[in-house]
């Protein structure tokens, strides 16, 4: 298996963990199970709850706009992705995040709107910056540790002022850079927990330590360390794309984004070829704001393969907000 497969695993990957969750939104624990007991049963992409069989939500959506914004543009252009996230929230999609829904339409700017919440509320921590970072840490893993883990404080900075949002999604991407050169994600674990800032470190170092289990989270996975915690056990508890994704869905709560963390580290993981083709036949991502379209499976790749191929600029041009 290469690098590029890999990569395009990690992306189609977490569009089908958001798709396979978001019907499975906020409900009980072993739901998922319950409904598919059989692994390899068929019949998951069941839709429901206002999506469409396949149907990708927000968390995809959103990760879409931040590839593309980073293949047209030639660069991290935060400016741009705000701009682009905008749109796209004014354009009434179907699921959108409180605090991102805030930040976006409050009419301040990119580099003022998500510290202006944050500084107004005290509390910015939820997962929304962390369920799009896929693309993203897929474009910047070539650039080695600092600059993917920059990469990722930059873009989850510009809807979520918390810092421990931004160091969840540096974490996240610094596992996935892992991934794509072949090595095991859940062993890179005390390595990349060495490089988050010391005021953050003990949350993230509790829900990935080996012995965590979801159970003993303190908050709903809905905020960003526990989040990428159970999307971590899920990977270390099973041996396949399918098994962890069923893991992750069966956590209930916010099911979308726990199995869209999940399927970006086990497609960065495992590759494309060990996604089962009934769940990517039926993905579909529509994209508000976007003149009507909808990417389907053979977009995801090409749009992955645009990522890997544009090398990453790794001298980023503004500070950190």
């Amino acid at each position: 298996m290469d690098d590029r497969d890999r990569a395009v695993g990690a992306v189609v990957g977490s569009a089908v963990g958001d798709a396979l969750g978001a019907p499975f939104e906020f409900g009980p624990e072993g739901a998922f199970s319950a409904r598919f007991p059989r692994p390899g049963g068929g019949g998951e992409m069941c839709g429901g709850g206002g999506w469409d069989p396949g149907e990708a939500t927000d968390d995809t959506q959103m990760a879409v706009l931040v590839a593309e914004s980073l293949v047209e543009r030639g660069a991290l252009d935060p400016a741009d992705v705000f701009d682009r996230f905008r749109r796209w929230a004014a354009a009434d999609p179907k699921d959108i995040g409180l605090q991102t829904e805030d930040v976006l339409t409050g009419g301040l700017p990119w580099d003022r709107a998500a510290d202006a919440h944050y500084r107004t509320n005290l509390r910015a921590a939820g997962n929304g910056s962390l369920m799009r970072a896929t693309p993203s840490a897929v474009h910047f893993a070539p650039a080695g540790r600092a600059a993917t883990r920059e990469a990722a404080r930059r873009i989850a900075a510009l809807t979520h002022g918390d810092p421990a949002a931004w160091e969840g999604t540096a974490l996240f991407h610094d596992l996935v850079r892992v991934a794509l050169a072949g090595g095991d994600p859940v062993a890179a674990v005390p390595d990349a927990l060495a490089h988050v800032p010391a005021d953050q470190r003990a949350r993230y170092a509790a829900v990935l330590a080996p012995d965590w289990h979801p159970d003993r989270a303190t908050e709903f996975n809905g905020a960003v360390w526990p989040c990428l915690g159970s999307a971590v056990w899920a990977l270390r508890t099973t041996t396949t794309f399918e098994d962890a994704l069923r893991a992750a869905v069966d956590l209930g709560g916010d099911t979308d984004t726990v199995a869209a963390v999940t399927g970006g580290l086990a497609g960065a993981r495992y590759g494309l070829d060990a996604i089962p083709t009934r769940w990517t036949a039926p993905l579909h991502v529509p994209l508000p704001g976007s003149g009507g379209r909808v990417l389907r499976l053979p977009d995801l790749v090409r749009l992955t393969g645009r990522l890997v191929d544009r090398p990453p600029e790794t001298a980023l041009r503004v500070p950190l907000l």
